[in-house]
Parts: C-alpha cells; sequence; structure tokens
C-alpha cells in the first residue's frame, strides 16, 4: 500500500512539472525591439498651469523653508538636494513646452532654471549653505522673470 502511495505521489508530481514545464514555454513574452519604440520627449500633462502647479510649486514649496536653515543638518541637506534636483531636471521638461511666441526667451528661462537648480544640488551635495543660497535666490530670480514675462507677472515667489 505504501508503494502504491508513493509510486501514485511520484507520478503525479512529475505530472505537474511537465504541465508547468510546457505552461511556461507557451507563455514565453519578448520585450518590443528598440526601433519600435519613439525616442521623442512628449509631455504627459500640456497644459502648462497644471504642470507648475503639481511639479514645481510643491517642490519649491518643501524647498523654500529648507532654504532659511543657516546650518542644515544631514537630514535637511539630503531633502535641499533632492528638492534642487527635482527643480533642475524640471527645468529640462521645460524645454519641450516651448510656447509659440518669444519661444527663445522661454529656452533662456529653462536653461537658467536647469543650471542654477543645477548649481544649487551641487553646493548642497558640497554642504556649502553660502553657496546653495545664492544658487537659490538666483533660480528664484529668474523664476520670477519668467513668471513677468509668460504669466503677466503672476505667481512671483519669495526667496
Amino acid at each position: 500500500m505504501m508503494t502504491k502511495l508513493r509510486v501514485v505521489a511520484l507520478a503525479s508530481l512529475l505530472t505537474v512539472a511537465v504541465v508547468g514545464w510546457q505552461w511556461s514555454q507557451s507563455e514565453t513574452l519578448y520585450a518590443a525591439q528598440p526601433q519600435d519604440v519613439a525616442n521623442d520627449a512628449e509631455p504627459v500633462e500640456s497644459d502648462m498651469h497644471e504642470f507648475m502647479e503639481y511639479v514645481f510649486q510643491p517642490t519649491y514649496l518643501r524647498l523654500k523653508p529648507l532654504m532659511s536653515v543657516t546650518e542644515p543638518d544631514n537630514k535637511t541637506w539630503k531633502s535641499i538636494k533632492a528638492d534642487s534636483l527635482i527643480l533642475a531636471e524640471g527645468g529640462n521638461l521645460l524645454l519641450i513646452r516651448q510656447p509659440e511666441e518669444n519661444a527663445v526667451d522661454w529656452v533662456k528661462h529653462s536653461v537658467h532654471v536647469r543650471d542654477f537648480g543645477g548649481q544649487l544640488y551641487r553646493a548642497a551635495k558640497a554642504k556649502d549653505y553660502p553657496l546653495a543660497r545664492k544658487n537659490y535666490e538666483s533660480m528664484v530670480e529668474n523664476c520670477n522673470a519668467c513668471h513677468h514675462q509668460f504669466a503677466h507677472g503672476e505667481h512671483i515667489l519669495n526667496p
């Protein structure tokens, strides 16, 4: 009786293994070839007000109080680095959202956001508060220049 039970158990186990192997072979998925994928940057949110409200505004609102701490601890520096990097990379995202009018100025402002945000990020990595503060203020000043030109002076930021 015990031998018969072992044979049935072994046969069942073997059947499950074979069926599982067969099923896995028939369900193989393949990734799309690189040439099938577009390599163009494309905005997810085309409305600039919405984009600014959900990408830049929360990041700026987190960063602003951190930049008033004259002797940041490691946790504060980490938050400054995170938010400054998001704002710097946001400058790159602005480059794919050029308006029909004054595109040259838009690009200039976008590049300044990226560059000042990047310099702020690097200063935060070096834990250099005076340099970080200088680059933060330069970035905000540039944001305000852009808001004066493209948002009719609305949404002016205070460093």
